[in-house]
């Protein structure tokens, strides 16, 4: 039997069901490229629109969710097929595999009238079934081609398994660590996360959308979705237009400047109005001001919510609002199947309106080659070679390593010795599922290697001992003792603790961010007993770990790594890799110093350093203001010393650029890679400026005794910034530039911005 499925009768062929489809020039004619110009797409679009009823046209704006990969409930198949046969479906999410993906495709193409393929979403966010660390660690790494190639490899195995959009990546800003889908995005800095953005949209969508390893990237959530009120999921957002713009906004932007087809909603409100109804950011922002070409989709049953919001009376004026406001796909809620046509009757929207956002959607299954070939995707023997490919997983092991952020080091106890006498203890170092963390698309944990396994497999030459010791939560206690025992007869003990994989993501915002349960009463028991010890954390955000960070001789944070992560962690634990990531945002001593973030600004009556305590100044009476781990942080196994920061110039002047150079030398016994990062700060601007901004960073890699010269270039419009009158701009001026290891500790100097 062939491995691939063969055509479905009638593609391209003969049958009376055809017939009408095949007679239409915009299919036999079209040969799918990205390279045809938009204008050609629009006219195969308003001919093709032509032919379309209006029940027909808003199916193009409707996605229903499948029945997963088996036929399910033969009741949900058939109601999901009539309305397929009907044209009132033009995607679907859920549905993956090439054999239910075909299945249903061939629905669509050749029973329903007009014969219009389906797009097929799903949650491709860090691997599809080759599983990469989390959006959040993989932003660790500041490895943006190693990003990039990750994105693809989630892109490669979810279009060999049939489907051809991802709902990724997630750009959201997030600065409070209480959210659960900090998870899910590249931390604090807009910066960082806008060259991420571009390396994730690049990765999924590749130059050629038409390729068989090219997948549809969808931008979410639009807009500020990472700000809800107290970090809890789907709250309000209530902030100025300046902070939106400076902070939240170039990340989707920049996602968008990549090329990215599709956005998708955020489930908040907006200053008062749900994003999924905000005119003013999906019309004046995305397509207006950014030119965005694509398509909107809202998140699931987003138009439904507004009537819980108290925008909308019903969801028929949910549907009006949400279809004046720009958007064009409804996920799941059928509220414009359910009441467009009404809608449009009473005159409470027009058919423009239906079939531009019609229009939309057909020209991105036009750029993805769909109308040409429906069924590129699938191919049986594709998707069995590709997924779980040894070289995706070699990548996913390297990932994890990268992203890895070595937070202290005492003594140099890490990298561990082989042959010791190893205690390996905590709930999280024999789990497989944790290992994945949350939206860990179609990945299975069944048959990982655990952190325990990686680290028995490396320690053949010695001993390993386990003893789990407590759960994630509880206050269970009775698993101590046998952690202790084997504690006592160890030369040093590795403690595996955090979170569970599914106490981060949606719908799982936290109101502590401490290590739950007593995982660190444990910590405190066996460091009494004067043993080394190293602890391996796994979480989805950052945690509070001031008492744990006194505690431990050694702390090494591997967020939740992924399919390869047990084995990437004894890599890291034994020295085979060297920790290479750098936090992507900041971790506070305590919950109370949140939101914290680098990118802060002064106030009027600042912290003074040489005298902490002064009266009438900014700062806690029971904790210091700064954080435990500073934006940017992260050790080696090496050690690595700068020269001050030097600059080609001392005054910048318009048009023109400076260079800001430092030398870095490895002076340690290891090879080794750092981030060496440049911020700047304008001293003084029509309105106040951050303390200091991220502007450039470059990874590099040194041999012991190696010393490199790195420089950044620095021109005008690093400079710019949202000006009192609310325009684009620089002002002349004095400005500081500080180069480092990461926000905190850096060295600098000055120059000036001369007047035009």
């Amino acid at each position: 039997m062939s491995n691939t499925l063969p055509q479905p009768n009638g593609w391209p062929g003969k049958t009376a069901g055809l017939s009408l489809c095949l007679s239409l020039s915009i299919l036999s004619a079209f040969t799918a490229s990205a390279e045809v110009a938009k204008s050609e797409y629009q006219q195969r679009v308003e001919a093709l629109l032509s032919q379309m009823t209006l029940d027909e046209k808003i199916g193009q704006l409707t996605m229903l969710t499948g029945y997963g990969a088996t036929t399910g409930p033969v009741k949900d198949q058939a109601a999901l097929e009539k309305y397929l046969q009907d044209g009132q479906c033009g995607s679907l999410l859920n549905v993956y595999g090439v054999e239910q993906v075909r299945h249903l495709q061939q629905v669509a193409v050749e029973q329903s009238r007009l014969h219009i393929p389906l797009l097929f979403g799903f949650d491709t966010i860090h691997g599809y079934v080759t599983v990469f660390p989390i959006s959040l660690g993989e932003s660790a790494s500041w490895n943006l081609d190693l990003i990039e190639q990750s994105a693809h490899i989630g892109a490669k195995e979810s279009a060999a398994a049939g489907l051809n959009w991802t709902f990724a990546p997630m750009v959201d800003i997030a600065r409070d660590p209480r959210w659960g889908r900090i998870s899910e995005g590249a931390g604090e800095d807009p910066y960082l996360g806008s060259a991420i953005a571009r390396a994730r949209v690049r990765g999924f969508q590749g130059t050629d959308l038409t390729a068989p390893d090219s997948v549809l990237a969808c931008v979410k959530h639009f807009a500020a979705y990472g700000a809800a009120e107290a970090g809890r999921d789907y709250n309000t957002v209530d902030m100025s237009e300046r902070k939106l713009r400076e902070t939240y906004l170039p990340t989707y932007k920049a996602a968008v400047d990549a090329g990215a087809l599709s956005v998708m909603t955020s489930f908040n409100e907006l200053n008062g109005t749900p994003a999924t109804a905000n005119r003013w950011l999906m019309q004046q922002i995305l397509r207006d001001e950014w030119g965005f070409p694509g398509f909107i989709v809202t998140d699931y049953t987003a138009i439904n919510e507004m009537v819980a919001h108290g925008s909308a009376a019903d969801e028929a004026d949910a549907g009006r609002q949400a279809l004046n406001a720009g958007i064009d796909i409804d996920m799941v809620g059928q509220v414009y199947l359910k009441n467009l046509k009404t809608l449009l009757a009473e005159g409470k929207v027009t058919q423009a309106q239906i079939d531009t956002a019609a229009g939309r959607v057909l020209e991105i299954k036009y750029r993805l080659g769909l109308m040409d070939d429906p069924y590129r995707h699938c191919d049986l023997q594709r998707e069995a070679k590709t997924l779980l490919a040894p070289e995706n997983r070699a990548l996913a092991r390297q990932m994890a390593a990268e992203s890895f952020v070595l937070l202290k080091n005492q003594n140099d106890l890490l990298p561990l010795k082989p042959g010791q006498k190893i205690a390996v203890l905590g709930p999280l170092a024999d789990s497989r599922r944790d290992l994945l963390g949350s939206w860990f698309g179609h990945g299975a944990w069944d048959n990982l290697t655990t952190v325990l396994q990686a680290i028995q497999t490396n320690n053949l030459s010695g001993k390993t001992l386990y003893a789990k010791g407590c759960e994630v939560e509880g206050d269970d206690q009775k698993g101590f003792a046998a952690a202790l025992k084997a504690a006592r007869q160890a030369d040093v003990v590795v403690m595996v603790l955090g979170e569970r994989g599914d106490m981060c993501g949606e719908a799982k915002s936290r109101t502590s961010i401490d290590i739950p349960g007593q995982q660190t009463a444990l910590l405190r028991a066996v460091k009494k007993l004067g043993k080394p010890v190293v602890v391996v954390l796994m979480n989805g955000r950052p945690l509070a770990l001031e008492a744990e960070n006194g505690l431990a001789d050694a702390m090494l944070e591997t967020w939740f790594p992924g399919t390869e992560g047990g084995s990437a962690v004894a890599d890291v634990l034994f020295g085979q890799a060297a920790p290479g990531g750098r936090l992507p945002v900041t971790f506070p001593r305590n919950l109370g110093q949140v939101p914290i973030y680098y990118a802060a600004k002064n106030t009027g009556r600042p912290m003074i350093p040489a005298n902490p305590k002064q009266e009438y100044r900014s700062y806690y009476i029971d904790s210091p203001n700064a954080p435990l781990y500073p934006f940017g942080y992260g050790l080696s196994y090496t050690k690595f010393k700068y020269s001050p920061v030097t600059l080609s110039g001392n005054q910048l002047s318009p048009g023109s650029s400076l260079t800001a150079s430092v030398t870095v030398t490895n002076t340690g016994a290891r090879l080794g890679e750092e981030v060496v990062q440049l911020y700047i700060r304008d001293l003084v601007g029509s309105v106040t400026r951050p303390l200091k901004e991220l502007k450039g960073f470059k990874k590099i890699q040194l041999q012991p005794g190696e010393t490199k010269t790195i420089s950044f270039p620095i021109s005008e419009s690093d400079l710019t910034f949202l000006r009192a009158d609310m325009t684009w701009g620089t002002e002349p001026g004095d400005f500081q530039v500080f180069v480092g290891p990461n926000s905190r500790d850096n060295t600098v100097a000055a120059f000036k911005l001369t007047a035009k």
